[in-house]
C-alpha cells in the first residue's frame, strides 16, 4: 500500500479514495475571477485545486484565494524557490515543484524546512518534455526509465532534507510511454502517485487519450489523485474525470449513463434524447444507472440491470425499473417523466 499524505485535510494514498483535481487558467494574481473558477470546479466535483505562481504577486494572492474557497489549494512553481516559501507562509495546502530545478541545497533545505513546519506536502512533478538532458542522452529520450530516474533523483534531495511528505507524478504526452511510467513508479516506489496525461490537447482527443491512459492505469490498480489536462474550460476536466473514475471502476459515487447505439429499428431521436439525459444528470449526485433505449420492444430488457431507464417509440415510449416497464409516456414528455421517477429513488 502507498504512503498516505494529506493535503488540506484530504487524504491521498494509504487506501484513501482517488481525488480529482483540475488547475485553474485565470492569471492568480486575478483573486476575484481565481475564485470564481475554483468556486465552479469544486461545484463540478473537483476535490483539491492548483493555481500557477509564476511570480510574487501571484503567490501574494494564495493567502487571499484560501479565504474563499473550500478546497485544497496547490501551488504550482517552476525554479524560483522563493516563491514556494511565499505561497507556503500564505497557507497553501501542497507545493508542486522540482526540487533539482531550484539551485542549491541550501534553496531545497529551505523549501523542505517551510512545508515541514507547515504540514504542507511537495509534489515532484516529472514531465517528459523537460527531462534532464543527460538522462535524456542516458536512455535515447523521454522513456519511462528516464522518467523514473528523474524522479528518484528529485526524491533524494527532499529525503536528504529529512523530507518524506511527496507525491509523484510522470508526466508524458504519450500514453503508453505514460503508463509505463507509472508502472515502472509503482513498483519500486511506495509514494503516492498523481496520474494524468500530459497535453492531451481539446476535449475530443484529449478524453480519449486520458481515458485510456488513466482509466488504465486505474483499473490495474494504480493512482491515488488524478488530473484530465485538456485544451477547454477546467471544468470539463472535472467531468472527465468524473467518468473515468466510474468506468474504470473505482467510484461508483453518483449516476451512470448507459445508451444503446442506434440502429434501424430506432423510430426517435435517440441521440438528443441520449445528450439531454446526460445534461440534466450533472444536477444529480444519486449512484445511480439510467439507460436511453431506442427500441422498445428490446430496450427494457437489455437495459434490465439499469436502475431507471426510457425507451422511445413512435410518439410515445416506455419508463421502466430494473428492466420492468413502469408506464406509456409521450414522446416529448419522456425526459421530464423519467426524472421524476429518479427523484422517487
Amino acid at each position: 500500500m502507498k504512503k498516505q499524505i494529506v493535503v488540506g485535510g484530504v487524504p491521498i494514498g494509504g487506501g484513501a479514495p482517488v481525488t480529482i483535481q483540475s488547475m485553474t487558467n485565470t492569471p492568480t494574481r486575478n483573486v476575484e475571477a481565481t475564485v470564481e473558477q475554483i468556486r465552479r470546479l469544486a461545484a463540478a466535483g473537483c476535490e483539491i485545486i492548483r493555481v500557477a505562481v509564476p511570480d510574487m504577486e501571484a503567490a501574494q494572492a494564495v493567502g487571499e484565494i484560501k479565504k474563499q474557497i473550500s478546497i485544497p489549494l496547490v501551488v504550482d512553481i517552476h525554479f524560483d524557490y522563493r516563491l514556494a516559501l511565499e505561497a507556503v507562509k500564505q497557507g497553501c495546502d501542497a507545493v508542486r515543484i522540482n526540487p533539482g530545478n531550484i539551485g542549491s541545497p541550501d534553496r531545497v533545505a529551505a523549501v523542505a524546512a517551510a512545508c515541514k513546519e507547515r504540514g504542507v506536502p511537495i509534489r515532484i512533478g516529472v514531465n517528459g518534455g523537460s527531462l534532464e538532458k543527460p538522462l535524456l542522452a542516458k536512455f535515447g529520450g523521454a522513456t519511462p526509465e528516464a522518467l523514473v530516474e528523474s524522479a528518484f533523483g528529485h526524491i533524494k534531495l527532499l529525503e536528504d532534507c529529512d523530507f518524506t511528505d511527496i507525491c509523484i507524478s510522470l508526466k508524458s504526452s504519450s500514453v503508453p510511454v505514460t503508463m509505463g511510467a507509472y508502472k515502472l513508479m509503482d513498483e519500486k516506489s511506495a509514494y503516492p502517485l498523481h496520474i494524468g496525461v500530459t497535453e492531451t490537447g481539446t476535449p475530443k482527443m484529449g478524453i480519449l487519450k486520458s481515458a485510456v491512459g488513466i482509466g488504465g492505469l486505474l483499473a490495474l490498480g494504480i493512482g491515488d489523485t488524478i488530473r484530465v489536462s485538456l485544451s477547454a474550460d477546467p471544468v470539463e476536466e472535472v467531468y472527465a474525470a468524473r467518468d473515468i473514475l466510474k468506468a474504470a471502476g473505482v467510484r461508483k459515487e453518483g449516476p451512470e449513463l448507459i445508451s444503446c447505439p442506434t440502429c434501424g429499428r430506432t423510430q426517435i431521436d435517440l441521440i438528443g434524447l441520449a445528450n439531454e439525459v446526460e445534461e440534466r444528470l450533472k444536477a444529480v449526485d444519486k449512484p445511480i444507472t439510467v439507460a436511453v433505449m431506442g427500441c422498445v420492444v428490446n430496450g427494457p430488457g437489455e437495459a434490465s440491470a439499469a436502475d431507471v431507464g426510457l425507451a422511445g417509440g413512435v410518439g410515445e415510449g416506455l419508463l421502466f425499473k430494473k428492466g420492468e416497464i413502469i408506464k406509456k409516456v409521450p414522446q416529448d414528455k419522456l425526459v421530464d417523466e423519467l426524472f421524476r421517477l429518479i427523484e422517487t429513488l
